[in-house]
């Protein structure tokens, strides 16, 4: 591997930011690699101008999904063998963030761990964010989410939920996720409920893809009712997110 790439790749996964290393496997430029982060920023190169369009391309695809391929690109000139490209992405850990600490974070929480996510509850309600309720969370905040999700890092591998129901939290937390690049934002309630906080949100200047970006009412439907049916229906959410779908 290219020193460069080599200190670059190693700074960036250091940081646990979400990076690409698009490598060619066969053909000409046999080794080549380019690094490809979001943004359209890109250090090396595989040999040509075409080539390096397509690594950021593949690259690209793989941010969707997070989900590392594999591509065969044809040749241009004739008796020219084709190339063989590997991209290889690096996300961010997974981390779920859950404003509001209702019955359906407990059981959201418990989900996520199994899955692998690193888990934060945000609720400056004391009386509900108790570490009794709340054993099994990385982290248990009891301050405002304005407070608190500025200054935190909300990034690709970020799952934001807004469960408390209550606009003066889940509104600050929804803004603060809409503001980042959160790989997920869900918000809990009705049709009617959403319409209110979508008025708001375009009124403090959001756009319409901005709110588009949130799901809303949260989590797919399974049908259930019960808060740990509730709770299922939006992990179930975020493993499709989470691939792409």
């Amino acid at each position: 591997m290219n020193q460069e790439i080599f200190a670059r790749l190693a700074k960036r996964l250091e940081a646990d930011q979400l990076t690409a290393l698009v490598s060619v496997v066969g053909g000409p430029g046999l080794g080549n690699q380019r690094l490809v982060q979001p943004g359209s920023q890109s250090h090396g190169t595989l040999g040509s101008p075409s080539l390096d369009r397509e690594a950021d391309l593949l690259a690209t695809e793989a941010f969707r999904s997070f989900s590392s391929s594999r591509r065969i690109i044809s040749a241009l000139e004739p008796d020219v063998a084709a190339t063989d490209l590997f991209c290889e992405v690096h996300p961010p850990a997974f981390k779920l963030v859950l404003v509001g600490a209702v019955h359906v974070a407990i059981h959201l929480a418990r989900f996520a761990k199994e899955l692998g996510f690193r888990t934060t509850v945000i609720d400056p309600r004391t009386a509900f964010a108790t570490a009794e309720r709340f054993s099994h969370v990385d982290e248990l905040v009891t301050r405002w989410p304005q407070e608190d999700l500025e200054d935190r890092k909300l990034d690709e591998g970020t799952y934001v939920a807004t469960l408390a129901h209550d606009p003066k939290i889940d509104l600050p937390a929804l803004e603060a996720a809409l503001r980042s690049t959160a790989r997920y934002i869900g918000a809990l309630g009705s049709k009617k409920t959403h319409a209110k906080r979508v008025d708001t949100l375009r009124e403090r200047g959001f756009s319409k893809d901005d709110i588009a970006r949130i799901h809303a009412p949260i989590g797919l439907d399974l049908g259930g009712r019960r808060a740990e049916e509730i709770a299922l229906a939006v992990m179930a959410q975020i493993v499709s997110v989470s691939h792409g779908k």
